[in-house]
């Protein structure tokens, strides 16, 4: 009987003791919020290849890698690009066998990376080599310059979105906000779109009214969990 006894008083006593733990918990809404951004890409890594030919049939009279490099850097320094911003990439040789009944003769060939602020400057530079001795060309990648600050504040306006939706969906019960108690971003690295835009400029004849092509634009989106403590 006794055991019975102590048994129910040590129930009671661990009832009491939950219920006082679950009114001590705060009560609490959890919500998300999210913000995006579309940039315009202002770093361009642009690749560009050029290979060495021969200006006759007789594959005497050759074009050399040299002369067609003075060439290349000729062009991004006149476009106001920093020597710095120019860089070989790689360089090759392949073997110029077809049509050939002597030895075959090696053609070198060399890539090389610019690193771009205006699209406009790659036209520019292109106009000025010769297009035999280009084999390639394109862009390898680009970016946005300001990147870590945006990040930093689509973070920010995400927060605050949650807290404007956790404000109008406790308002609508008559409770109020007290405070945050846990701040979660729901992925650690913006989702990032690539999307082509085209805009249209007026005109007054047909043949004019052709779209001026933009680049491709960086699309940012960022989402928030958040949870607030309610009264």
């Amino acid at each position: 009987m006794k055991k019975i006894i102590l048994l129910a008083i040590i129930g009671l006593f661990s009832l009491s003791a939950s219920s006082q733990q679950m009114m001590s918990m705060p009560k609490k809404i959890e919500v998300s919020g999210s913000a995006e951004a579309e940039v315009t890409p202002d770093i361009l890594y642009i690749a560009i290849s050029l290979k060495e030919y021969f200006k006759d049939a007789s594959n005497k009279n050759k074009v050399d890698i040299e002369y067609l490099e003075r060439q290349l850097q000729t062009a991004v320094l006149k476009a106001g690009i920093p020597q710095e911003n120019f860089m070989i990439n790689n360089i090759t040789s392949y073997n110029n066998w077809w049509n050939k009944k002597k030895v075959s003769d090696f053609l070198a060939s060399k890539q090389y990376r610019i690193k771009l602020s205006d699209l406009n400057k790659f036209n520019e530079i292109m106009s000025a080599i010769d297009p035999k001795g280009l084999e390639s060309s394109n862009i390898e990648s680009y970016e946005y310059s300001k990147i870590e600050s945006l990040k930093k504040e689509l973070k920010i306006k995400a927060l605050q979105n949650a807290k404007e939706k956790a404000e109008y969906l406790t308002q609508s019960i008559g409770a109020s906000l007290v405070g945050p108690l846990e701040i979660q971003e729901m992925n650690n690295e913006p989702q990032v779109e690539r999307m082509m835009y085209a805009k249209v400029m007026m005109s007054d004849t047909v043949e004019e009214m052709m779209p001026e092509i933009d680049f491709k634009k960086i699309k940012l989106n960022f989402q928030i969990r958040a949870v607030f403590e309610i009264k």
